[in-house]
């Protein structure tokens, strides 16, 4: 990492950034005020810039970049596979697409027979829905109105959130509300009762939309992008006995969730239900070549023993992405990543953030588990309401002014660093956290 910091070059910054301004289109965003970072470098929980100023990686990028950046094994398995093939169509038999599913599998457990391979998370979760599809001979998906699915046709008309608005052109979508008991859609007073309202309110919607005509419902295990939702007791089985009672194909995305970010492999495994099919991407290999896919139960993947599937990509399985999925996966198995997710969200991320709470006043909630944690920032504890992005605007500011940078979303900050995040990493973003806090309420 010295010797990367020592080499830099604040000119080629300057270029990165022209070059940038003059030719890039960007995601969700108006284009003419854009001011992006330029990061030039990283290793494990940091990155840095062209000028050597280095940054405490609390956003995991894209909450993705779960073994953190530049792993020696990934990386060195990605050079390695290119030495061998750099990429074959997915119609052969691979090595390294082989035992990027047997690892996945093995994770997932003896319900599910295959995966299927895809470019990334929207992607996998169109493939999941049109596998519930075929199977059910159904058309129409339920899916959460807090949810991101995916900016892709069907995947983005899943999404609830405003992002689907401007995109609706799949057909056979609708919505539901599902339990976030801090802001409840449903007057509840206790966890319990969130959860026995929003299942109610569910089937309901269910019964309404004519439970026949219903493929699948896909729900995020954890909302991720929405919150950090974590379910109250009883909804993952209840939802579970609903797909049951109706016939309806259950697909749990866990593209943001999966592969530690809970503390768990994946995160449906810490609530005791089994989904019918898994999406995943992110996680998986923390982005460091794209890939995600679907993880589907041995009958589902039966079905398609004589009845063709009609998908397909040309990057399925493409070798130099199930390179780094078995170099990631091997990793946190034998680094024991995961482990250490579940343990500092347990005895330092969580009693920190409480802790931030009691200090701070705009802090109005603390939830999470594992190294995927939100602060639902408000005006007033008592009547809850979001603050403004001018003052989320100041606490962005203020964060990375001090070496953090952050994952904002609307009135929250994701608290969601790598799934190596060590004691120390946390202790010093804690008191960072603590110092833009205080800034911030001292103009208030």
């Amino acid at each position: 990492m010295n010797d990367q910091l020592a080499n830099l070059d604040p000119a080629d910054g300057d270029l990165a950034y022209e070059l940038d301004r003059a030719h890039v289109f960007h995601s969700w965003s108006a284009q003419g005020a854009l001011k992006p970072l330029v990061i030039a470098g990283g290793a494990g929980c940091e990155v840095w810039d062209y000028a050597g100023t280095r940054y405490l990686d609390f956003s995991s990028q894209l909450v993705n970049t779960n073994i953190g950046h530049q792993h020696p094994a990934v990386v060195d398995a990605i050079k390695k596979q290119a030495d061998i093939l750099t990429t074959i169509a997915p119609a052969t038999a691979n090595l390294a697409r082989g035992e990027a599913a047997k690892r996945i599998l093995a994770r997932a457990g003896s319900h599910f027979g295959k995966v299927f391979f895809t470019n990334g998370g929207a992607d996998a979760n169109e493939n999941a829905i049109r596998m519930a599809r075929l199977t059910t001979g159904r058309d129409k998906v339920l899916s959460a109105y807090r949810s991101y699915h995916g900016n892709t046709g069907a995947a983005i008309v899943a999404t609830g959130d405003w992002r689907r608005v401007p995109n609706e052109y799949s057909r056979g979508h609708a919505h539901f509300f599902g339990p976030f008991a801090y802001r409840s859609d449903f007057w509840s007073e206790t966890p319990e009762q969130e959860t026995e309202r929003a299942l109610h309110h569910l089937e309901r919607v269910v019964v309404s939309e004519g439970a026949a005509s219903i493929a699948a419902i896909l729900l995020e295990t954890v909302p991720g992008t929405a919150g950090v939702l974590v379910p109250p007791p009883g909804y993952l089985q209840g939802v579970r006995e609903l797909c049951d009672k109706y016939g309806i194909v259950l697909i749990f995305d866990e593209v943001m969730c999966g592969f530690g970010r809970t503390g768990e492999w994946f995160a449906w495994q810490g609530f005791g239900v089994t989904p019918d099919l898994i999406t995943f991407a992110k996680g998986v290999n923390s982005g460091y070549v794209p890939i995600g896919g679907v993880v589907i139960s041995e009958s589902i993947a039966n079905a398609f023993e004589d009845q063709v599937f009609p998908g397909g990509l040309t990057y399925s399985g493409h070798p130099l992405a199930a390179a780094s999925v078995v170099a990631a996966l091997d990793a946190m198995e034998s680094e024991g990543i995961v482990e250490n997710a579940k343990s500092i969200g347990a005895e330092h991320l969580g009693p920190g953030l409480a802790a931030l709470a009691e200090k701070h006043p705009l802090i109005g909630e603390v939830r999470g588990l594992g190294v995927f944690w939100a602060l639902d920032l408000v005006d007033d504890p008592e009547t809850r309401q979001p603050i403004s992005a001018g003052l989320m605007g100041a606490l962005k500011t203020a964060l990375v002014s001090r070496g953090l940078l952050p994952f904002v979303a609307d009135n929250r900050i994701h608290v969601v660093p790598p799934c190596i995040v060590t004691p120390d990493e946390v202790a010093k973003a804690l008191a960072i956290y603590d110092e833009a806090f205080t800034e911030v309420e001292s103009t208030l």
